[in-house]
């Protein structure tokens, strides 16, 4: 049993297709096939049920493929550690970014940690928390860049900055006459959100109060914050964006930003990781470099916007 075979059983796991797990893994159809032909004779059983398409696991291959993720995991610390009592960073690091951040957030450090770490590869996916929280448990992901708090048992958290949110009110909105806005303003029947599963929309839809949300429920979501303006500039009712995200909108956008009165509303980011993570050096590196691009542009310590409540993700 060799840790390549049962990387080859984990890429046909996922794609259910020994072509397609083959390419993701640079080699060939038939060499994957063999080795993993290899381990089944030397284990006697069949891993894959080969009779349909898409290929299925079979109920001791489920076994044997949580069992391989266990050890590939464990297999991977050894470089992880070597590199630590080196105090080196090198190698992969997937790192997981919710939508609401990535956008704004990794064009900003991506470049300068890059050329701080030549031998560090940052290999960056946007997930929504739920998925970033699973990958981390089940170690297929190194990191992840959240809203915290979580509240999740063996993930550690790092907070990077506190991010106030802002309105985005345009000309076609009653609230546009005021310079500025206050969460009792906020009606749910203007109020443009992401769709369900994003946790900025939990985010905003906790500031409301409930007793307007029952009266008024939201008329319109979206994916995407950019959307969202959209539908606001067409008069479909103002949205709330993160103070960064609103830095980057266009210059005859921003007359349409409302900052709120004190306390305003706050959220905040996080580098989390599960706690076996071995690799500090990373954790540190990257958010001593995330803050030093932001310094400046946001809040870095809690203790520079104590006046402001955090938004908590619901549990």
């Amino acid at each position: 049993m060799t840790l390549v075979q049962l990387q080859y059983v984990l890429a046909v796991a996922e794609y259910k297709n020994f072509t397609l797990a083959a390419d993701k893994s640079f080699v060939t159809q038939p060499t994957l096939s063999m080795q993993i032909q290899k381990l089944e004779k030397e284990l006697n059983i069949e891993i894959f049920d080969r009779s349909g398409q898409p290929i299925k696991l079979t109920q001791i291959g489920e076994k044997v493929v949580e069992q391989a993720k266990i050890i590939l995991r464990e297999a991977n610390k050894m470089s992880h550690l070597v590199f630590e009592e080196k105090g080196q960073v090198e190698g992969d690091f997937y790192i997981g970014v919710i939508p609401t951040v990535l956008p704004t957030l990794v064009p900003m450090f991506y470049r300068t940690f890059e050329k701080a770490f030549p031998k560090s590869n940052l290999i960056i996916k946007e997930m929504q928390t739920d998925e970033i929280i699973n990958a981390l448990q089940e170690g297929t992901l190194d990191f992840g860049i959240v809203v915290t708090p979580l509240h999740e048992e063996h993930i550690v958290e790092k907070v990077l900055y506190y991010e106030p949110l802002v309105g985005y009110v345009p000309a076609s909105h009653p609230l546009h006459a005021k310079k500025s806005i206050d969460v009792s303003d906020l009606e749910s029947d203007s109020l443009l959100l992401l769709k369900e599963g994003h946790c900025f929309r939990n985010n905003v839809l906790n500031l409301c109060e409930p007793a307007k949300l029952k009266a008024q429920p939201v008329r319109l979501d979206s994916g995407s914050l950019d959307t969202l303006v959209k539908l606001a500039n067409e008069g479909y009712g103002m949205t709330l964006l993160p103070s960064l995200h609103a830095e980057d909108l266009p210059s005859e956008f921003k007359k349409n930003v409302r900052y709120f009165t004190d306390p305003a509303p706050t959220r905040q980011v996080s580098l989390v990781y599960h706690h076996s993570n071995l690799r500090t050096s990373f954790v540190e590196n990257l958010g001593k470099t995330i803050q030093s691009v932001l310094r400046g542009k946001i809040f870095l310590d809690k203790n520079e916007n104590v006046t402001s409540p955090l938004i908590s993700l619901p549990k």
